[in-house]
């Protein structure tokens, strides 16, 4: 087999998996969109039919106008927005100090980041309850933006350090030549070379607190219940209301597709961040 067949046949193979993987991934979506604009008994109809046979809003009309859901949107929005903040702020220079100064307490710490992150959330879930009540931040937006930094920042450390480590040493050590200090040489000259691993890192924590249940299940109850929370207690006379459930969690996808698409530029170079030598 001549190398041109070889190549053929290995690119066939990869758009395969690219395409297995899309349809894997895509089809759950794919139904919750058209579940979303089936009638209630089509709904829950069994079997259950992937192309709504009668098409109707109904079900996006009623989510959104639901007692509550306006105010659960806001409050998804405000808690992931500073929770992203918060895991930036912290991540940011301890992930630029690890990889600078490589210490072995550096190493350590980096490690330990981890190690908590592979702790099970509802391990941590209860003794966080009390703490947050005892300091009066239960049913808070910064109190649960709080809860879900501690999800979101180990992994925001360990983004932000290898996209640190792909920047060359001389850049900073430039940088401090020209009279900046270590922070601004990491914020004038650093910083602007790893926007696109800033990006990356951003998007994850925000869905990290985007997507969370139980800690908001938790430390929430009225004033900042997010949207998770308020789409499990969907509920109807025949059961779990699947059509208002399916509409509300589509529009609340939006905001991240959004995210993502505004972003995508970033992305890619970041992913791509010390790929090719310079």
């Amino acid at each position: 087999m001549n190398p041109l067949e070889t190549r053929g046949r290995s690119r066939i193979l990869l758009w395969s998996l690219l395409v297995a993987a899309i349809v894997l991934y895509g089809f759950p979506f794919f139904y919750l969109l058209l579940t979303s604009f089936k009638p209630p008994l089509e709904a829950i109809a069994v079997p259950p039919s992937v192309w709504p046979k009668t098409w109707t809003l109904a079900n996006y009309v009623s989510a959104l106008t639901r007692e509550g859901v306006p105010a659960a949107l806001i409050n998804s929005v405000v808690t992931a927005s500073i929770s992203t903040v918060l895991s930036l702020v912290l991540a940011v220079p301890a992930a630029y100090a690890i990889t600078r100064f490589r210490t072995p307490s550096g190493r350590v710490f980096i490690v330990a980041a981890l190690v908590t992150r592979m702790v099970p959330t509802i391990a941590v879930g209860a003794p966080l309850v009390q703490v947050m009540r005892s300091i009066g931040l239960t049913d808070t937006s910064f109190g649960l933006a709080l809860a879900h930094t501690t999800i979101s920042l180990p992994l925001s450390i360990w983004l932000m350090a290898s996209f640190f480590e792909a920047v060359p040493d001389e850049l900073g050590e430039a940088a401090e030549m020209d009279g900046c200090n270590r922070l601004q040489a990491m914020w004038r000259v650093v910083l602007p070379v790893v926007s696109g691993g800033l990006a990356v890192t951003a998007i994850f924590a925000f869905l990290a607190s985007w997507n969370e249940f139980l800690f908001a299940l938790l430390l929430t109850s009225v004033r900042a219940q997010t949207t998770p929370v308020m789409i499990a207690n969907f509920q109807s006379q025949f059961g779990l209301d699947w059509g208002g459930m399916t509409a509300l969690a589509a529009v609340y996808s939006v905001p991240v597709i959004l995210l993502t698409l505004f972003l995508q530029r970033h992305i890619v170079a970041g992913l791509t961040l010390g790929a090719v030598k310079g």
